[in-house]
C-alpha cells in the first residue's frame, strides 16, 4: 500500500474524481484534513464516504479529519501523516493543477530506482511546462528556483513544486527536521532531504493554472493513502 498526499487550495475536484479510483489498480485510501475552510469540503467528504466506505468491519477508505481552524500547512501534514496506513505520501494541490493523471509514472519512477522522493518538475524534461500563467509570474516563477539553486543547491530543477512522492518514513523523518510553517515548507523539505543523503529523481509534469476556486493557503489537506 502507498500514501498521496495532496495539499489542496481548493479540495472539491480531487474529491470529486475519486469514482476513478478504484479501476485504478491502486490500494488507496483518502485522509482529508479541513482547517474549517467555508467551501463545503466537509459536507462533500461525507458524502464520500457514505458512497466509497466498506461496511465494517473493512477498514474504510475516506476519512475526515478536521481541524477547528487555520493552523499552518505542516502541521496539517503531520496531523494526516498519523493516520495514514500506506508505505508512500503523495503530495499534490487538488484542483488539478497537479493533475493526477501523472500518478502512475510517479509509482513506474520510484519503482524503477527505488527512490526515496520523486518530484514533479515543470521546468525540465520531456513533457514538462507551465499553462495558464501569464509571462510575469513565469518568470517570478523561474527566477525563485534560480536563486533557490544558487544559493541552496538542492539539485532539482524546480525547488518551489509541491506535486512529490515520498517514501513514507522519509517523509516522517524530513518533516521532524523542517521548521518552517508557510508554503516555504515545501522547498525547505527538500533541501534538508537532499543534505540527508536522500534519493531523489524527477518526473517532468504540466503545471495547469487553477481551473476550479480560489487559492485559500493552509486552509484544506487531503491526504490519499495507497
Amino acid at each position: 500500500m502507498s500514501s498521496l498526499h495532496a495539499h489542496p487550495s481548493h479540495s472539491h475536484p480531487i474529491l470529486t474524481d475519486l469514482p476513478s479510483l478504484p479501476h485504478s489498480n491502486i490500494d488507496w485510501e483518502l485522509i482529508i484534513i479541513d482547517d474549517a475552510s467555508p467551501d463545503g469540503t466537509q459536507t462533500i467528504a461525507k458524502q464520500l464516504m457514505s458512497l466509497y466506505n466498506p461496511p465494517s468491519p473493512s477498514p474504510p477508505r475516506i476519512l475526515l479529519k478536521p481541524r477547528t481552524g487555520k493552523l499552518g500547512l505542516g502541521t496539517a501534514y503531520v496531523h494526516g501523516l498519523q493516520f495514514a496506513t500506506g508505505n508512500y505520501v503523495v503530495i499534490m494541490d487538488a484542483d488539478f493543477s497537479h493533475h493526477p493523471s501523472a500518478l502512475p509514472r510517479f509509482i513506474a519512477l520510484q519503482k524503477q530506482g527505488n527512490y526515496d522522493i520523486v518530484t514533479g518538475t515543470r521546468y525540465a524534461g520531456k513533457g514538462a511546462g507551465v499553462y495558464g500563467w501569464d509571462l510575469k509570474r513565469k518568470m517570478v516563477s523561474r527566477g525563485a528556483n534560480l536563486l533557490a539553486d544558487t544559493v541552496l543547491r538542492p539539485g532539482v530543477s524546480d525547488l518551489t513544486g509541491s506535486y512529490r512522492l515520498y517514501k513514507k518514513e522519509v517523509l516522517e523523518k524530513v518533516i521532524r527536521s523542517t521548521t518552517s510553517k508557510g508554503y516555504t515548507f515545501q522547498m525547505e523539505m527538500m533541501v534538508r532531504a537532499k543534505a540527508m543523503g536522500c534519493s531523489v529523481a524527477e518526473c517532468p509534469i504540466e503545471f495547469v493554472d487553477r481551473v476550479f476556486g480560489e487559492s485559500k493557503l493552509g486552509e484544506c489537506v487531503s491526504v490519499i493513502v495507497m
